[in-house]
């Protein structure tokens, strides 16, 4: 029986045509070999999972390759290709960075780095996550890596270049790989998903391929995952968020649905759900400000702009949400999740600042913009200004009154209180958000009186 290999490694790019999201690099490497005019020295960063290293293996086979076709293809049959497929090659020596990291093990690369090819036309040293080197071992690769052997090369590999003395930058040829759309993600995902048996809807895919974050890698790693959870039919958006730890795109919609017709429980109920399944808070107030993100764009630039990656079914979705808020109110909430999410995880409570973030939402829809509430205030205004001023009749001489007896003085009645009238806290809400402008607006008015 043959041991189960990760969906990650059976489909690891093996020919530069199957490299997604990387074409300027690639046509740059195979242009390169075309015009032999390579480099001794050259640097792939990236996030996490877009094809650093299966780059930098790629590269290595086609120039050790025996056989190459004539657009620079590695022909994957010959015995050096097999053998830095295998990770087994004496030319192609990969180190890693992390683990390897001190002026001895550098001092052992610059010992061998002398040493002639086995079969192979190039002597090539890997260097993945290439940070992580202390500053004496960086120093020690300065000499060789400035002046290498003729048949050396050094790639390195990393995700964050920064770290990297410039020293050793400046004698690199630098590639920064891009993250990789969604759209190539979801392609790929989908063939293999049907390659292994087994069928997905789109929106399950777009949901693993918008959790991966531009990463093939990751994305391989959530379908192996669901995959291994889901026992027949057909893959839907529901078991996949369940088999993932995240909240179905519904939600997002009934809270809006609710924000409509001001119901508040149903932000509870909402937050209920996220607490007993045990999801990400900080995560879902994320997905919570994308969805708003995605609204505001839905009514700038339509559902079709490419600014969105969505499925027919969440264009529709997004088409009816954005009839129901106003784009100042989609920029607030925007901005105040965005701030939420980086309070919530020192929160004293997590569960008590999710509720209060989703009762928001829902009052900001109820909530009277600033502009009607100036309208009225000038209406107000030019009303009171408009009614005329009557002049007040002369005075008119009246007969002294009689003087009245004197009489005993009674106990005045103190005035009964008013039973006072209860007031509903919505519209509350309203009157001291009418009231706080209301006086900004007569302090205004005040001061340009008092100007003149």
């Amino acid at each position: 029986m043959t041991e189960y290999q990760v969906l990650a490694r059976k489909y690891r790019p093996q020919t530069f045509r199957e490299v997604l999201g990387q074409d300027a690099i690639v046509a740059t490497l195979k242009n390169g070999i075309k015009k032999r005019r390579m480099a001794h020295a050259y640097l792939f960063s990236g996030s996490r999972g877009t094809g650093k290293t299966t780059l930098a293996r790629l590269f290595a086979k086609a120039l050790n390759c025996q056989a190459p076709s004539n657009d620079c293809e590695p022909c994957n049959a010959c015995s050096s290709c097999k053998e830095i497929a295998a990770g087994s090659s004496l030319d192609v020596l990969e180190v890693d960075g992390a683990s390897n990291r001190g002026i001895d093990d550098i001092r052992q690369i610059n010992e061998t780095v002398g040493y002639s090819t086995a079969s192979g036309r190039y002597k090539i040293y890997i260097i993945d996550e290439v940070h992580m080197l202390t500053k004496e071992a960086f120093n020690a690769l300065l000499k060789t890596l400035e002046e290498p052997p003729e048949k050396v090369k050094f790639f390195f590999a990393t995700t964050e270049p920064h770290k990297v003395l410039p020293t050793i930058l400046s004698r690199c040829q630098r590639f920064n790989l891009n993250r990789i759309p969604q759209d190539s993600i979801i392609g790929k995902l989908k063939r293999m998903t049907e390659e292994q048996g087994f069928q997905a809807d789109e929106d399950a895919l777009r949901l693993v391929a918008n959790r991966a974050d531009g990463g093939l890698r990751d994305a391989e790693s959530l379908l192996d995952q669901i995959l291994s959870f889901h026992e027949g039919g057909i893959i839907d958006s529901q078991s996949a968020a369940k088999i993932l730890g995240v909240m179905p795109q519904e939600t997002f919609f009934r809270l809006d649905k609710a924000a409509q017709i001001c119901n508040f429980a149903e932000a509870f109920e909402i937050a209920e759900e996220i607490f007993s399944e045990g999801k990400d808070l900080t995560h879902f107030v994320e997905m919570l400000s994308e969805h708003f993100r995605n609204i505001l764009v839905v009514k700038l630039s339509g559902a079709d702009t490419p600014l969105l990656s969505l499925s027919e079914n969440a264009k529709k979705q997004y088409i009816e949400s954005a009839q129901k808020y106003r784009k100042e109110q989609c920029l607030e909430l925007i901005d105040y999740l965005v701030k939420t999410q980086q309070e919530i995880r020192f929160a004293p409570s997590p569960r008590i600042a999710l509720e209060a973030a989703l009762l928001h939402v829902i009052r900001t829809v109820h909530k009277i913009p600033i502009e009607v509430i100036v309208q009225r205030l000038a209406e107000l205004e030019n009303k009171a200004l408009s009614i005329p001023q009557t002049a007040s009749p002369p005075p008119v001489a009246q007969p002294a009154p009689k003087p009245k007896p004197k009489e005993a003085a009674q106990p005045k009645e103190k005035p009964k209180p008013m039973p006072a009238k209860l007031i509903d806290p919505e519209k509350q809400a309203q009157y001291d958000t009418l009231l706080q402008f209301a006086a900004v607006e007569l302090e205004g008015t005040l001061q340009k009186s008092s100007q003149r």
